[in-house]
């Protein structure tokens, strides 16, 4: 091809060639991949505070477990919509003629995905980082336990939002 034709070339031929299957495969790794990540970070930012409280104060080791707990929710969630995402894949009858709804489902999935591993990354951070206030709160004042607790909920919401919105953008996937 000459130099003028590749330069004609625009963003919806680049998209046109990625294989509708290849797109929607990375999607659902994205969002198991940023889920779990999420959470591993969460889990480190909560841990390593409560583990540092715990020192002075052992009494906050057994109940800010939950804050742990909520991290893992994180994950959870990526592996749900994972498998939701997944069961939506068919194999192929014939690559060689790739329809419109075909790139429509793969994309579909491929944005799902990203959707909700964007939201969980966040959401694991977001548990995470309420979760080191609650168990440092806890330490100075047993008192503020539950109240902290109900904030880090609404934080851990956020995830379960990106797992809805994933599903509501993957409903009309279909490869046939």
């Amino acid at each position: 091809m000459s130099a003028a034709v590749n330069a004609s070339a625009g963003w919806g031929d680049v998209f046109a060639e990625v294989n509708p299957y290849s797109i929607s495969a990375t999607g659902i790794g994205l969002a198991l991949g940023l889920s779990v990540l999420g959470a591993a970070w969460g889990i480190f930012l909560t841990g390593s505070s409560l583990l540092g409280a715990a020192v002075k104060v052992p009494r906050i080791r057994s109940k800010n477990l939950i804050s742990v707990i909520f991290c893992e929710a994180v994950a959870i969630y990526g592996v749900i919509i994972s498998i939701i995402l997944q069961t939506k894949l068919t194999a192929p009858d014939d690559m060689t003629n790739v329809t419109r709804q075909m790139y429509y489902a793969g994309y579909s999935i491929f944005t799902s995905g990203l959707t909700v591993g964007i939201a969980n990354l966040s959401c694991g951070i977001c548990v995470g980082v309420t979760g080191s206030g609650c168990a440092l709160a806890d330490a100075q004042n047993a008192s503020l336990f539950v109240k902290i607790l109900i904030v880090e909920i609404f934080g851990s919401a956020l995830g379960l939002f990106g797992v809805i919105v994933g599903i509501i953008q993957s409903s009309k996937a279909t490869f046939t």
